[in-house]
């Protein structure tokens, strides 16, 4: 899946590290990823969107888009289930472990990613 390989190569590179997520709604989603912060930037390219049969429950990782096929290192985590969502972007991961500390973002606190095999 190509949103995965994407996702970890940003994240392998550091990319992610010292953003913000910069848009919080409670009982909606956290999002982040952007460069500039305010939810228009991108890593310089697009990825083709991967539409799967997946359903947005709670902890839900998928990919921030502006429309078909123009995904690239935004992403955003369900705060509770959000069937509206489903099969109109892309889903890519799942929190297994820690919602509480996804429920705890707050709009501009800092990530930092690591990929852990």
């Amino acid at each position: 899946i190509q949103t995965v390989d994407n996702f970890i190569r940003l994240a392998r590179d550091g990319f992610y590290d010292g953003l913000t997520f910069h848009r919080v709604v409670p009982n909606f989603v956290v999002q982040g990823g952007c460069p500039r912060g305010d939810g228009w930037g991108d890593p310089g390219y697009t990825i083709r969107s991967e539409f799967n049969h997946y359903h947005y429950d709670e902890g839900v990782v998928g990919i921030a888009h502006a429309g078909k096929d123009t995904g690239g290192s935004q992403f955003f985590i369900t705060l509770s289930p959000q069937p509206h969502l489903d099969g109109r972007y892309t889903i890519f991961a799942r929190v297994l472990k820690g919602m509480d500390a996804v429920a705890a973002i707050d709009q501009g606190d800092e990530m930092k990613v690591r990929v852990i095999q």
